[in-house]
């Protein structure tokens, strides 16, 4: 079992690339999960798919499992920047929380070397944070107006 360097890199770089655009947008939205953190999730969900990958013909790996792990870590974290977001009855950070998840799932992507759908399903992040971040907050200031 050896992985190939130049492709590994590529796969990390990807996932790194991918954390780092999502992480850019909640950066830039002052939220507690921002750059660093999107940027080592998706590293590490491609770490453990490439890891899961030197398996594959071994038999023994179902690698429905090893993504249902990286989803199952993942939502440790993301449940800690929701409770982190708690002040009063109002819950916050759940997009942060979603977005955490994304940038998992955007590893798995990269570990896997999806290269065209980690493109497709980033931009989709960034779209949905960023468009629907805007009309929330204007419908937001809409209704607190009324």
């Amino acid at each position: 079992m050896e992985i190939d360097i130049s492709e590994f890199l590529l796969k990390i770089g990807a996932a790194a690339f991918a954390g780092l655009l999502m992480g850019l947008e909640r950066q830039f939205k002052g939220k507690p999960a921002g750059l660093k953190t999107n940027m080592l999730v998706g590293l590490g969900a491609s770490g453990f798919i490439i890891i899961s990958l030197l398996f594959v013909d071994s038999g023994g790996t179902d690698m429905t499992r090893i993504v249902g792990q990286v989803v199952v870590g993942v939502g440790f974290l993301g449940a800690g920047v929701i409770l982190h977001g708690e002040k009063g009855e109002k819950v916050e950070g759940l997009a942060t929380a979603a977005t955490i998840w994304c940038s998992a799932a955007a590893g798995c992507f990269a570990g896997f070397g999806l290269y065209l759908p980690l493109l497709i399903f980033t931009s989709f992040v960034l779209i949905i944070n960023l468009v629907f971040g805007y009309l929330n907050l204007k419908v937001k200031n809409h209704t607190d107006t009324d």
